[in-house]
């Protein structure tokens, strides 16, 4: 099993006035990557943020924090080069916004990024099942994409345990309402990238949250490899 416990604030929970001083607050908090919410008003009905303020934080925070886009977007072909060129480390596109998912993985590699694959609640995991030897990390959405702040979706952590299963060494990311009180069930489950907005932005205690987290996921994979 080469996978490990990795902590990724959504830095869409942050003060977006000083997005700059936010992303290099999580990384001395412990964070081990962001993640930044793309949405383009189509595919979700919210509108957040492109390239050109990708390009800025990259300028701003530096070389080291690693950058995963989670593209909320109905083009995601669009968007690929311009990412890359700004500074994006890791390319998260949705599987039910394109019809050729295996030529946008290709673009992806080429341009320099890693692959992520993300499913929306109401997409199988049998979907995206073709494509994961060939992915860097599948997503699983535990709550509808577009807003912040909604209930964790424990109904989703099947498709985490079955993909766990299949796709021993494959990176597993969880997003929406993951915080102290879920996380344990994501753990369990075999997510081992764990994407936290208000939970660990909103805390007083950032660091502690984030050591938290990590510290379930961490033992739930340790406990795995025990078990085999």
């Amino acid at each position: 099993m080469s996978y490990s416990a990795k902590i990724g604030p959504s830095i869409l929970s942050s003060d977006l006035s000083c997005l700059g001083s936010e992303c290099v607050r999580m990384m001395e908090c412990g964070a081990d990557y962001l993640h930044l919410d793309v949405m383009d008003g189509h595919f979700v009905p919210n509108i957040t943020f492109g390239h050109p303020m990708v390009e800025c934080l990259r300028k701003s925070v530096g070389q080291d924090p690693f950058f995963d886009m989670h593209m909320m977007v109905s083009r995601p072909e669009q968007w690929v080069k311009p990412m890359a060129a700004a500074g994006a480390n890791q390319y998260t596109f949705h599987l039910e916004a394109t019809t050729n998912p295996g030529n946008l993985i290709k673009e992806i590699k080429e341009s320099g990024m890693k692959v992520g694959l993300a499913i929306k609640p109401g997409t199988t995991v049998e979907e995206l099942a073709p494509w994961a030897n060939q992915i860097d990390m599948a997503l699983v959405m535990t709550v509808e994409p577009g807003f912040g702040g909604q209930k964790f979706m424990e109904d989703q952590m099947p498709k985490v345990s079955w993909l766990r299963s299949q796709f021993p060494s494959l990176d597993i990311e969880v997003d929406g309402g993951v915080g102290p009180d879920t996380i344990h069930k994501c753990a369990e489950a075999g997510a081992n990238m764990i994407v936290s907005g208000s939970a660990v932005i909103g805390n007083d205690d950032p660091r502690s949250v984030i050591a938290l987290l990590r510290t379930v996921v961490a033992e739930a994979i340790q406990k795995r490899s025990l078990d085999r």
